[in-house]
């Protein structure tokens, strides 16, 4: 079985896109959703109206999974019209290049390491970090990883993430963040004005909150699953860290579509310049690939990911609040009464 060095350069061969096929899938999707989102505002009956707009949040999610293949120079690199079509696209979509590559690229480089800045993901501390934070330092953890915080990514990850924390951070490194920021509001507040509530529900709040909740939930359960490592940075290997430490999340033919086949996260770690179209060819052809943990987007497997909060070391594994507290109960009653000891 292929692992360390060798793993990664039975990858390289993948690492190639074939030019026509990157413009052709990311033509093809711009333009559906260009079409979902004017059906939107253009079909006749609401029914078909909200299909529209649900279809277009799917879109968006295939879109953004393009141009993240895009920021890793994967597809259509020194491509003048896909850099501005790329650029666009990051403006609207709230996640504007600067602080996209900017934290994603930090993400690769320190993917499932402990004590390192949890910049391009969810934060993961250890039990006993846990269990010496203030309750308000417990919150605010928890509070990141909750499922209605990830629910609501179109404010929490895209709005309020992407946009107003990297702007506020740095103005002259984010200027493309306050752009986003004013152009989504901007034209927010110009289809009310126009065209409606039901047009801004429809063409806005819709698809951006099916887009960035299931791209929020998918970051997440990608290195957040029963399974998962984690390493201090002097046990911490790139290859283990992409084949431990990311998932490959199940799913039908569709969702591959919709996703463009970002549940193929081990391999996507493990070589990021692998086009997305390229993946399957990668796990079908190279065995050690196969042998990985899965999630899915089922209930249970989606509720087993959201149960997990804290790592223990100890343990080698994610565990749940109800085993933290179990495990601190089960400490006090071996912890010597102290009015003994003084006796």
């Amino acid at each position: 079985m292929l692992e360390g060095k060798k793993l990664i350069l039975a990858t390289k061969p993948y690492a190639r896109e074939e030019r026509a096929k990157s413009w052709l899938y990311t033509i093809s999707t711009l333009l559906l959703l260009i079409l979902a989102l004017t059906g939107t505002l253009v079909l006749p009956y609401l029914a078909l109206k909200i299909m529209a707009s649900i279809l277009s949040g799917l879109l968006i999610v295939r879109m953004f999974v393009i141009y993240h293949d895009h920021q890793h120079h994967a597809i259509l690199h020194k491509s003048w019209l896909a850099e501005a079509i790329m650029i666009t696209f990051g403006i609207y979509v709230l996640a504007p290049s600067s602080i996209w590559k900017r934290s994603h690229d930090y993400h690769h480089k320190h993917n499932s390491k402990l004590f390192s800045a949890s910049i391009g993901s969810y934060p993961i501390i250890t039990r006993k970090k846990f269990e010496s934070i203030t309750p308000a330092e417990r919150r605010t953890y928890l509070f990141s990883r909750h499922p209605l915080t990830i629910a609501a990514g179109y404010l929490s990850m895209f709005m309020i993430g992407m946009c107003v924390q990297s702007f506020a951070s740095s103005p002259r490194k984010h200027l493309d963040s306050l752009l986003a920021l004013i152009i989504h509001i901007g034209g927010s507040a110009g289809i009310i004005y126009f065209l409606g509530w039901e047009s801004w529900l429809l063409f806005v709040l819709i698809p951006f909150t099916i887009a960035c909740g299931l791209g929020a939930y998918l970051f997440y359960a990608q290195h957040n699953f029963p399974g998962v490592t984690f390493n201090v940075n002097k046990d911490w290997c790139y290859d283990k860290a992409a084949l431990l430490s990311s998932s490959y999340m199940v799913m039908n033919p569709v969702m591959k579509w919709f996703t463009g086949n970002i549940g193929y996260h081990h391999i996507h770690h493990l070589n990021a310049r692998i086009p997305f179209y390229r993946l399957p060819e990668v796990m079908q052809n190279i065995p050690a690939m196969q042998q990985v943990t899965t999630t899915s987007l089922g209930f249970r497997d989606i509720r087993a990911c959201f149960r997990l909060k804290v790592w223990d070391p100890e343990q080698n594994r994610m565990i749940t609040l109800r085993e933290v507290r179990a495990i601190r109960s089960a400490q006090l009653r071996r912890e010597p009464d102290p009015a003994i000891v003084a006796g």
